[in-house]
């Protein structure tokens, strides 16, 4: 089981979302998508709610009130973090997130700890918290299911990519052919004109000779 959340509306058409546990946050983990941003209490236990950006966006995309969302849905959903204030809620880029076998069911580390970021939260604020309940949406995705129909349509627009990026350099090369061809001709044109112009001198200088004898 898997929730659905809608960001605040300004914030831009984002959904957030969690595993019911453990065993959905490994399934989360494991198909997730680079535009995933991954969000945790820090040093506590809470559920993994996971930010889907768009197509493009990075981390740095995040505002101030998305960010805020993400951030009271963690604290919100750990038991511990949700009963005291000023915590710590650590989030990072879903291709950050490394899985070793050693680990235990849910339990993730990092790539890179400079790529982690922090942000402070200094209390649950209800209002916030109950907006994004009331959104709330149940589903049993088959994720690995989605993952590769998504894995596949960029594969498909990776090779369409190539096939217009080849179509291209080929006209390209055609054009730089058809040009040097045009100069060529034109280069001949130029030698063939000098020529017939040097003959048709040397013929009126030879008439001349001719002429000059014969007086």
């Amino acid at each position: 089981m898997v929730f659905y959340f809608k960001a605040r509306p300004e914030a831009g058409d984002y959904t957030i979302f969690m595993g019911l546990d453990k065993y959905e946050n490994e399934e989360l983990i494991k198909y997730g998508f680079p535009e995933d941003i991954w969000f945790h209490v820090d040093k506590m236990s809470s559920a993994h709610v996971y930010l889907r950006l768009q197509k493009g966006q990075t981390i740095d995309d995040i505002s101030e009130g998305l960010l805020e969302d993400c951030a009271q849905l963690v604290k919100a959903n750990s038991i511990q973090g949700n009963k005291v204030n000023n915590i710590d809620v650590v989030y990072t880029p879903w291709s950050n997130l490394k899985k070793t076998p050693s680990m235990d069911v849910g339990q993730v580390g990092f790539h890179n700890s400079k790529m982690v970021r922090t942000v402070k939260v200094e209390k649950r604020i209800n209002e916030i918290v109950n907006r994004l309940n009331r959104t709330k949406v149940e589903r049993t995705p088959d994720l690995k299911a989605e993952r590769e129909a998504v894995s596949a349509a960029e594969k498909a627009e990776r090779k369409q990519q190539t096939r217009e990026k080849k179509r291209r350099e080929d006209l390209e090369r055609l054009e730089k052919e058809r040009q040097a061809e045009i100069r060529s001709y034109k280069g001949l044109m130029v030698s063939e004109n000098m020529t017939s112009n040097k003959q048709i001198a040397e013929t009126s200088k030879s008439f001349q000779e001719v002429e000059e004898d014969f007086m």
